[in-house]
């Protein structure tokens, strides 16, 4: 990357940052959608839902296996604010003002990109932090597995955050952004974050199974407990790299020959 294009980049990454602290709302909301899932599944639902993991009525046990899946529904939800902000710029006409200076045209996108990684990962930092003042432990993980949980976190971060920046710029306007980026939302609600895949109807499994939230649950799960990850890493691994080049190539291309007029 050119001198010239790293600095448009961090110009771009600064504009974004700064209108996340001056509307902290939408983030805010998004972020309450995890905790109230986590506070909600522990303490009303936990003694039932771990009798049916561990055998008994072990509210700790469901805390451990519920906070893993909970992590990266949040990177989900907070992303769902990058699709809306996209959407702004869009249709708001900054982007036409952006493509008549001499800038580095990627650098829009790219700060878009960095920016919400960075507060997604903010946002796994403060679940995770409620999710340990409620009872989880990972005092099982090694060094190298919660070093390579982190990766795995930003990894899918950024694959996600390349599909918001799509759903964004296909979106005639924030509120069909944020509808067309609720399967982000949705979709671990479909895995196996809250239950076990085999514990479901058959009909069902496929569902559950094949989407790119349950090898990431289910590697992170490993990562975090110190268990046995399985084949669940490298279709973890594939699916983030799949859907961030997906997503990439989408955006940019979209971005490149489809610009939107000011309202």
């Amino acid at each position: 990357m050119s001198s010239l294009s790293l600095r448009d980049s961090s110009t771009m990454l600064r504009r974004n940052l700064l209108h996340a602290r001056r509307y902290p709302s939408l983030t805010l909301n998004l972020l309450l959608t995890p905790i109230m899932l986590l506070l909600l599944f522990v303490y009303i639902f936990g003694d039932t839902m771990s009798s049916g993991i561990s055998g008994g009525p072990d509210r700790s046990a469901y805390i451990a296996y519920v906070v893993p899946g909970l992590l990266l529904m949040t990177i989900g939800s907070t992303v769902v604010g990058t699709a809306v902000s996209v959407s702004n710029d869009m249709t708001e006409g900054i982007i036409a003002r952006f493509r008549t200076m001499a800038i580095h045209r990627p650098s829009v996108l790219v700060g878009h990109v960095v920016g919400s990684v960075l507060q997604s990962i903010t946002s796994v930092v403060l679940v995770g932090a409620v999710a340990v003042a409620i009872g989880f432990r990972s005092t099982d993980a090694t060094a190298l597995e919660w070093l390579a949980a982190f990766g795995l976190l930003v990894l899918f971060a950024m694959a996600l955050t390349w599909i918001a920046v799509g759903m964004g710029l296909i979106s005639p306007n924030a509120e069909a952004a944020s509808n067309n980026a609720m399967p982000l939302i949705l979709l671990p609600l479909l895995s196996s974050a809250f239950t076990p895949v085999d514990s479901m109807p058959g009909w069902f499994q496929p569902i559950a199974e094949y989407q790119p939230f349950t090898p990431a649950i289910e590697t992170l799960r490993g990562l975090l407990l110190g268990s046995e990850i399985g084949h669940h890493g490298w279709l973890a691994v594939a699916w983030c790299l799949g859907l961030a080049v997906l997503g990439y190539f989408w955006s940019t291309s979209k971005f490149n020959r489809d610009p939107k007029q000011p309202r």
